[in-house]
């Protein structure tokens, strides 16, 4: 019997040893101490999780690089002048060319602060927006607009509404040079060389060929290069029997220097 209960407990105490914990005894100076050790966990694997969405990422477009800052007002409001041309007959060219002269193309107080594009003062009867400017005078009230697009139709008013200008829409839509010179005669600026002023403009960035668009005219869209990557002043000069100064004279350029996708004139467009 004695023996039954001595196999029972090796059996007790076999099964004790087989559990999660290790038991140990460690002598620490004269005492004896015991340490409990845990097994070592093991680690589980990440889950990955598959096809998630992925992050959508936006480029921002290139910003188109122009050679002043008149190619860049042209670009930004030559769609506008020829709106105009097609509502109230008004020349786009001439539009543009006085947009360009009046405003510094964009950059004068008048046009940046107030949106008035072409210097025409208050006036009897305005209602609108004001602001305060040296002119001839000083201190004189100017038109002020909410967006540059009510300037650019209030010039168009402004001519076709006032019985002085009626001259003008006598003219032919695609003669600038008369449109210039009538501008001056009916007293809308008092500078002589105003008519000048904007023939110059006109042919030095070929506004004219806006006018040719609007009436349906050869625009010489077969007389365009667009450039690619590779291009140069001196091989398109090649290739269009050019030099390189009258390639920059055609397209308004100050320095050598091109990108993808700039559209160029190889060819001077007609101007009658």
């Amino acid at each position: 019997m004695k023996r039954l209960f001595i196999i029972l407990g090796l059996v007790i105490l076999a099964s004790s040893c087989g559990s999660q914990k290790r038991v140990t005894t460690k002598k620490k100076g004269n005492k004896t101490v015991r340490v409990v050790k845990n097994k070592p966990r093991v680690k589980k694997p990440k889950v990955v999780v598959k096809n998630k969405p992925e992050v959508e990422v936006t480029i921002k477009d290139t910003p188109e690089v122009y050679a002043s800052p008149t190619d860049e007002y042209i670009a930004i409001y030559s769609d506008i002048a020829q709106d105009e041309m097609r509502n109230y007959g008004i020349p786009a060219s001439i539009t543009l060319a006085q947009g360009i002269l009046e405003s510094g193309s964009g950059k004068g107080r008048l046009s940046k602060e107030a949106n008035n594009h072409f210097g025409i003062k208050c006036h009897s009867g305005w209602t609108g927006g004001r602001i305060y400017h040296d002119d001839d005078k000083d201190q004189e009230c100017f038109r002020k607009y909410k967006n540059s697009k009510y300037s650019f139709r209030d010039h168009s008013l402004f001519l076709k509404e006032r019985k002085r200008y009626y001259k003008l829409f006598k003219l032919r839509k695609d003669d600038y040079k008369g449109w210039a010179k009538e501008l001056r005669a009916a007293g809308y600026a008092t500078d002589r060389k105003y008519p000048q002023k904007l023939i110059s403009l006109i042919e030095r960035y070929q506004l004219y060929r806006f006018d040719a668009e609007v009436l349906g005219k050869d625009t010489g869209a077969n007389d365009k290069h667009i450039v690619v990557k590779g291009d140069t002043l001196y091989s398109l000069s090649r290739r269009y029997n050019l030099t390189v100064q009258e390639l920059k004279d055609l397209n308004s350029l100050e320095s050598n220097d091109l990108f993808e996708g700039q559209a160029l004139f190889v060819k001077p467009l007609p101007k009658d």
